[in-house]
């Protein structure tokens, strides 16, 4: 089965990638789909972004990564689903408030196009992981490392370093 695993990742985290690994070992093929989120402002563009999951999946070294793919959208997600065959989204959960806030996207998308959401529980380690901390603890100079892969806790220094 094919799978999406949709998201900002402005910037993607060690928790992101957790759940882009897992999945992959569950499902044939894993596409992070980088979204556009009115809501939020972005540090990285989404080119930028995208190179920057690549380049960290790469450093994982993992067998499985050879079945994620990485490509963007910037319009309705269930939209992108449909034209690429694909039938469900993977989704992480760190807490109640996420399920709180996923819950109803994932059962009107169920609604509109009978695209299923797999949610799957954030290890432990990376509960309280998200970009916005991870760029809040940057912007201010503070240590980010395990909780980015290198490669973008080194992208994000250098982006506040020329703010």
């Amino acid at each position: 089965m094919r799978v999406c695993c949709p998201g900002s990742f402005d910037p993607v985290t060690n928790g992101h990638l957790d759940i882009f690994t897992r999945a992959a070992r569950m499902f044939d093929e894993v596409t992070v789909l980088v979204t556009y989120n009115p809501n939020k402002s972005g540090l990285f563009t989404a080119e930028e972004r995208m190179a920057l999951i690549r380049d960290a999946l790469d450093a994982t070294g993992r067998p499985e990564t050879s079945r994620i793919t990485v490509d963007t959208w910037d319009s309705l997600l269930v939209d992108y689903l449909d034209g690429h065959g694909i039938p469900a989204m993977v989704k992480g959960l760190r807490s109640s408030l996420d399920y709180e806030y996923e819950l109803p996207m994932a059962q009107m998308n169920q609604r509109l196009t009978g695209v299923e959401t797999f949610f799957l529980l954030t290890n432990p380690e990376y509960g309280y992981v998200s970009s916005t901390i991870c760029k809040e603890v940057a912007r201010y100079g503070g240590d980010v490392r395990g909780l980015l892969p290198d490669s973008v806790a080194a992208a994000v220094r250098e982006k506040y370093a020329g703010r």
